[in-house]
């Protein structure tokens, strides 16, 4: 990367306040345009491929989510260390952090299904074995995102009340399938999300191509389905804190990554440059 960029947002503290306070903010910082385009390419290079992180809709050749690509991939490879994605989450966090998590959402055209309500951290903690929610998603748009291709809808505040409506431990799913499909082994239920909507509100996140949000692992949220004739693909990058990592989890790797290497925040130099700029 030129070392010239930008990289760190100008107010880390009002950004820290932010995500305090709501569990989710924009972060005045986006990558830029033939950047997120060469992350699109790649993107759908990999949809192509038949490889287990690569995750279908029900029944169908719809790809849903891709998974891990950091893990094989040098430009998503890199993107992970990018400065400014990498002081972000150090700031959130308050510590040295590294990859625990590397996924693309994608809701195709009139075809990408609903995410239920949930919390992030009830599958990382039940699953997993996290033992904090010192961990952060950075949600990078790769798509314009807008209120009928399915946006992120998150409850402000939801985050601080600890996880909800958690199953008896007997039912709840050890299938990672159902962790990444419409069909989710830990929600939160309707009676509890409507009740949390009349006293928290509700916030929808939209926002152009390479615009990214913070969002905390236990906040709720969801999505609808997909209804236009527009694409909604979110890369998300979770940072977990160094020494917060699971002891021994289960799930496959390329959905709990094994190395807590701390993230150095320089770029893989066999690529070209990633640009970014602030906003």
């Amino acid at each position: 990367m030129d070392s010239t960029l930008p990289t760190v947002p100008n107010d880390l503290a009002a950004l820290k306040s932010a995500y305090a306070a709501d569990g989710w903010c924009r972060i005045p910082f986006r990558l830029d345009a033939p950047t997120v385009e060469r992350i699109r390419d790649r993107v759908d290079a990999i949809s192509a491929e038949r490889r287990p992180e690569v995750v279908h809709e029900k029944d169908s050749d719809t790809v849903r989510a891709i998974h891990g690509c950091h893990a094989f991939d040098d430009l998503c490879a890199a993107l992970v260390q990018h400065p400014g994605l990498v002081a972000v989450a150090e700031a959130l966090i308050g510590g040295p952090v590294y990859v625990y998590q590397f996924k693309v959402n994608l809701k195709q055209a009139h075809e990408g299904a609903a995410w239920p309500w949930h919390q992030d951290f009830s599958f990382w903690n039940q699953q997993d074995g996290m033992k904090r929610p010192d961990a952060v998603n950075l949600a990078v748009a790769l798509d314009p995102i807008h209120e009928a291709n399915g946006p992120l809808t998150v409850l402000p505040g939801s985050h601080r009340l600890g996880l909800l409506d958690l199953p008896d431990p007997a039912r709840a799913s050890g299938d990672w399938r159902r962790h990444v499909s419409a069909d989710l082994a830990y929600t939160v239920g309707t009676n509890t999300v409507d009740e949390l909507a009349r006293e928290l509100g509700t916030a929808l996140v939209t926002g152009e191509a390479g615009e990214i949000h913070a969002f905390h692992p236990s906040i709720v949220h969801s999505s609808t389905n997909n209804t236009s004739s527009d694409r909604r693909a979110l890369l998300l990058i979770t940072y977990n804190a160094v020494g917060n990592e699971p002891e021994a989890p289960t799930r496959p790797d390329f959905l709990v990554s094994r190395d807590a290497t701390p993230v150095t925040g320089t770029a893989d130099e066999r690529i070209g440059t990633l640009g970014a700029t602030l906003v």
